[in-house]
């Protein structure tokens, strides 16, 4: 009994030193395999509220915040039970705790493969996240690297913002992983493409090819296309056989378009493209599918100085030139007539097919009225119109819907002298008139009021012969002599030499407006619509009968009628 007590004692004090040994090697043998720096994967084995612990066979379990397991949208990313890596932080051997952190063990992993990427001149993957200056930051899965603004693309980027949030392949340019910089670039990926992708394209690229491309760039003159690394220009009259103002119309940045290799220089690598070669041209045979005096409709697509163009049909125009909008109305400018938009009748007036050039009319489509006018309104014709504008020259009197004729004021009285047609008529007055021309080449009509009736100055040679005495009342006073009214309308001239034998400064020393005078007729023509007075001429004729008188007088009279006759000598020398 004593015996079998003993051997159990034994055994039992052999089973203590064999577990304390175990436990001892245990602990000794896994905690010098965890160096601080170090990655070592590890199990979670419970995720709590604000730690996950992770076992990595240390004394104790780890703790890693929460939030480095979390993904973009806040959920958790791991279980327990899952194996991870962890970054060993720091440990106590003498406590027993372990700081880890599952982040950098990821960040470390990272940069390993981003340094194996740039040694083996790979590429990745990475989303720009947000705009900083000088370029871009873009995430690389766990690293954000810079990407220099002139990294981004071939081209300058006009819009820079519509990049953030987008996914890109990019090329490893440089590795700080003490500082955690990594940079990046997206253009030297670019242009190992465009560089291989240019070599295949220039075997195999030709004149008069068809070919397939992207619209790159727009500017005012044209548009850049990307044929897949080679780039073309298409120039704005390339792109249609109508005429655009801007490329624009046509083609937005990102169109992929079919266009014909127009020319090809392999030296320089410049390639001319277009759009409209793809399309016949549609002025061939133009002269017979619009013979001169075809009568069509078009629509206005733009208005300039000189005249509006007239689409006939998608990339034929022809001109309408201002003079050939109305056959009475004097445009100063074409929108008068017409807008763009505009649906009008036309008719061919002439083609030119080297030029590509087509003449069209707008008033052909109806008659010419003057054609009407001048059978209507032949020369002599009385009509009635009435006056639709005045001017210093004359009225214009309304004929015709757009046709006015003109009175001269010349033609409106043959005595009166009208200083401003104003004095006589006002606009709407109706007006007889008789009809004096009729010129419809240079659209000219006009009219007289003083032609309905005869010219009195026919009549007064007759009726003022030469050496008649008149009367008649002074109407005007001038240096050179007075205007004397003998009938309504017929004026004669007293010549301030003929006013007296006298030396007369101004007539105005004398006479009067007013005055009624006695005068002889020294010159009259009908046609000059000239009358010549003199009152000098009736003084002398009585100075010649008194001495006719004195020289037939009888001897007692001498002594009397020579006294007179000097009594009258001093009487007119006091006079003067």
């Amino acid at each position: 009994m004593d015996k079998t007590q003993e051997m159990q004692n034994n055994s039992n004090m052999d089973m203590e030193v064999n577990f304390e040994d175990a436990l001892e090697n245990y602990l000794n043998e896994d905690f010098g395999d965890l160096e601080e720096g170090s990655i070592t994967p590890g199990v979670v084995v419970r995720i709590g509220k604000e730690h996950v612990l992770v076992d990595v066979n240390f004394k104790s379990e780890g703790q890693i915040p929460v939030s480095e397991f979390l993904d973009a949208l806040g959920e958790m990313e791991v279980k327990v039970g899952d194996q991870i890596d962890v970054y060993v932080v720091s440990k106590n051997e003498s406590e027993g705790t372990i700081i880890m952190s599952r982040e950098r063990a990821k960040r470390m992993q990272l940069f390993d493969k981003l340094e194996e990427i740039q040694e083996k001149d790979d590429v990745i993957s990475g989303k720009i996240v947000r705009r900083i200056k000088g370029g871009y930051t873009v995430d690389l899965g766990g690293v954000e690297a810079f990407l220099p603004g002139s990294h981004v693309d071939l081209r300058p980027v006009p819009d820079m913002d519509a990049l953030v949030g987008q996914e890109f392949e990019f090329r490893v340019l440089k590795i700080n992983r003490r500082r955690s910089n990594v940079i990046v670039s997206r253009r030297v990926l670019l242009e190992e493409r465009r560089d291989s992708m240019r070599k295949d394209l220039l075997k195999t690229l030709e004149e008069g090819q068809t070919v397939t491309g992207r619209v790159k760039n727009i500017t005012e003159y044209g548009v850049f296309v990307d044929l897949g690394g080679l780039d073309g220009l298409m120039h704005i009259t390339d792109m249609s056989w109508k005429r655009i103002k801007h490329p624009k119309e046509l083609v937005h940045l990102g169109d992929e378009l079919e266009l014909k290799v127009l020319s090809f220089d392999q030296d320089k690598q410049k390639v001319s493209l277009g759009m409209k070669q793809l399309v016949a041209d549609p002025w061939e045979n133009i002269a017979g599918k619009y013979p001169e005096g075809t009568r069509l409709s078009g629509k206005v697509t733009n208005l300039v100085d000189y005249g509006a163009f007239v689409e006939l049909e998608p990339g034929v125009e022809g001109l309408v030139h201002i003079s050939e909008m109305s056959w009475t109305r004097k445009l100063r400018h074409p929108s008068q007539m017409v807008h763009v938009g505009d649906e009008v009748e036309v008719v061919v007036l002439s083609v030119d097919p080297d030029k590509k050039r087509i003449s069209l009319g707008m008033k052909q489509v109806r008659p010419n009225p003057w054609d009407i006018v001048a059978e209507k309104y032949p020369e002599g014709t009385i009509l009635e119109g009435s006056v639709k504008n005045i001017t210093e020259f004359g009225i214009f009197i309304g004929i015709e819907d757009g046709i006015d004729g003109l009175i001269h004021v010349s033609d409106i009285s043959w005595t009166k002298k009208v200083r401003h047609p104003g004095e006589m008529f006002k606009s709407g007055d109706i007006v007889m008139a008789k009809v004096l021309t009729v010129d419809k080449e240079n659209e000219k009509f006009t009219l007289g009021i003083k032609q309905l009736s005869e010219d009195p100055w026919t009549r007064v040679p007759d009726t003022y012969p030469v050496g008649a005495m008149v009367k008649g009342t002074v109407t005007n006073i001038t240096d050179f002599g007075l205007f004397v009214e003998v009938e309504e309308g017929i004026e004669g001239l007293v010549h301030v030499s003929e006013i007296s034998r006298k030396k007369v400064k101004t007539p105005a020393e004398l006479y009067k407006e007013g005055d009624e005078i006695e005068a002889k007729v020294i010159h009259v023509s009908a046609d000059e619509r000239r009358l010549g007075l003199s009152i000098k001429s009736i003084k002398d004729e009585e100075d010649k009968k008194k001495a006719k008188e004195f020289r037939t007088a009888g001897p007692s009279d001498t002594g009397s009628n020579l006294g007179e006759l000097l009594r009258q000598k001093l009487e007119e020398d006091a006079q003067r």
